[in-house]
């Protein structure tokens, strides 16, 4: 394995070279948010690629991320780094099932939560974050929304409306797993602690926290906050961007377990050999991006 410090300096070189921008996502291994340009949530990243000046967006994330990327920038050449990076809850619905259900619900609006493919984009009236979610589906003129493929955001978002969801049966296969048990038991380890978790958690889970946020948002307020404790109910990877940017907090992960595999499949190498060889270059059919681009954009126009 080659010297790490060396393959930082090499990709900084390249960087230069491409005209490139490196972007990772919250729950990316330390050392990759370290040699990123921005480090965010879906939200943060989806604009960071849209006005981003450059040639090259190295995306360090999952497979929907570096997609929603090249639909934004065509112009651009969207690098994904691990290209078996894969998001499970955006492959457990198709354009063609929502196809189906647009049929059975005429009336009704269509939202898709960013973890989804192009072609379910494409086949979505908008797109939303975890972030944004709320303020998304409310500015529908339907009352009635159908919101792939997230069940228990879609139940989140039920909670600040007084639209009818109808939720398709998805989850994170992360964030499904919390259970109230562990944050009872958290709880036990440490009292002073607030419990911050995220929208993609289970209802019971929600129903016992002290706060629900997206990733950026939990930084946020772990960084703002008065308290000095936190038991954080997202994937393990966001504690590294708050050690670094909240030193003075103590954080604790609700589950050691917490860990999504497809995220921790970029490392320096992967990013170096990328914008070494302009690949895995990530593309859509113009048909879908078309289509897809317009639910995308008026999920930034919100």
């Amino acid at each position: 394995m080659q010297n790490l410090s060396r393959v930082r300096e090499q990709i900084e070189r390249l960087k230069i070279e491409r005209r490139a921008i490196i972007l990772a996502h919250n729950y990316q291994p330390g050392e990759v948010q370290d040699i990123a340009d921005i480090v965010g949530d879906s939200l943060e990243l989806s604009r960071a690629a849209a006005s981003a000046d450059c040639d090259v967006i190295v995306f360090c994330g999952v497979d929907f991320m570096a997609e929603t990327a090249a639909i934004l920038s065509p112009q651009k050449k969207v690098l994904l780094p691990a290209a078996d990076a894969c998001c499970p809850m955006a492959e457990m619905v198709t354009a063609g099932e929502l196809v189906l259900l647009r049929e059975r619900y005429p009336d009704a609006g269509v939202v898709c939560y960013v973890n989804t493919t192009a072609e379910v984009k494409a086949e979505s009236d908008i797109c939303c974050t975890s972030s944004n979610a709320v303020n998304v589906v409310n500015s529908l003129e339907q009352e009635r929304v159908i919101f792939v493929p997230d069940r228990n955001l879609a139940r989140y978002v039920a909670r600040f409306t007084s639209k009818e969801i109808l939720p398709w049966e998805g989850f994170c296969i992360v964030h499904d797993e919390y259970t109230p048990d562990q944050i009872r038991e958290a709880r036990r380890s440490h009292p002073e602690a607030d419990v911050i978790v995220h929208p993609e958690c289970r209802p019971e889970v929600i129903d016992l926290a002290n706060h629900i946020a997206s990733t950026s948002g939990i930084i946020r307020h772990v960084c703002s906050s008065k308290n000095r404790e936190f038991i954080i109910g997202t994937e393990v990877g966001i504690l590294h961007r708050i050690q670094k940017e909240c030193p003075d907090k103590r954080c604790y992960p609700l589950s050691d377990r917490a860990v999504c595999r497809n995220m921790k499949k970029t490392d320096l190498q992967k990013v170096h050999a990328a914008l070494l060889h302009l690949s895995p270059l990530i593309t859509v059919p113009d048909e879908v991006a078309k289509k897809a681009r317009a639910a995308i954009e008026r999920m930034l126009a919100v």
